[in-house]
């Protein structure tokens, strides 16, 4: 994996995706220290799912709140005898 300074990273962000679109990872370095990675869609998206599937997500993502009223009947008749 190859390794960059962050003010190179910015100099050559162009071909740091173009790298990354053929599969290759750089990692990011703020003095000598690791602080990012530019990663293959496919990798980060193991990690951070693209798409919202399940109901949760959909429901969360809703722009204004969901009212719902519930039925307190109980079900059915409790007997404890």
């Amino acid at each position: 994996m190859k390794t960059v300074q962050i003010q190179q990273a910015q100099a050559s962000f162009s071909a740091l995706v173009t790298a990354a679109e053929r599969g290759q990872p750089t990692l990011i370095s703020r003095q000598g220290k690791p602080c990012a990675m530019i990663v293959p869609v496919s990798e980060g998206a193991r990690l951070y799912p693209l798409d919202m599937l399940n109901l949760a997500s959909r429901l969360l993502a809703l722009p204004e709140p969901l009212e719902t009223g519930r039925d307190k009947r109980p079900l059915r008749g409790i007997d404890f005898e």
